[in-house]
């Protein structure tokens, strides 16, 4: 188990390249955990690693991708097992 951060992202986050975008900003911070859209028009991801990273990945979220129009960003700490590579995961 290892502190990780809980993304909700609200806005025009599906549809826009999203997930993909997020794979490519976390494995480039070297951040460990996943990302996936939700039946309720968000977009969900997990991220573990560096604090100063992940800061830096929760910045990036809240402009994400060009076509991304991010409203509201929830994040909340949380303890969970991390899988070693950041990955996009299927819609829940």
């Amino acid at each position: 188990m290892s502190l990780a951060r809980s993304l909700v992202l609200h806005g025009r986050v599906q549809g826009v390249f999203y997930r993909g975008w997020a794979v490519e900003m976390a494995r480039s911070l070297r951040l460990a955990g996943w990302v996936r859209n939700r039946r309720d028009g968000t977009v969900e991801m997990v991220i573990g690693g560096d604090e100063t990273a992940m800061d830096e990945m929760i910045a990036r979220c809240r402009r994400g991708p060009p076509a991304a129009q991010v409203t509201r960003i929830d994040v909340t700490d949380v303890e969970t097992d991390m899988p070693a590579v950041f990955a996009s995961r299927p819609t829940l």
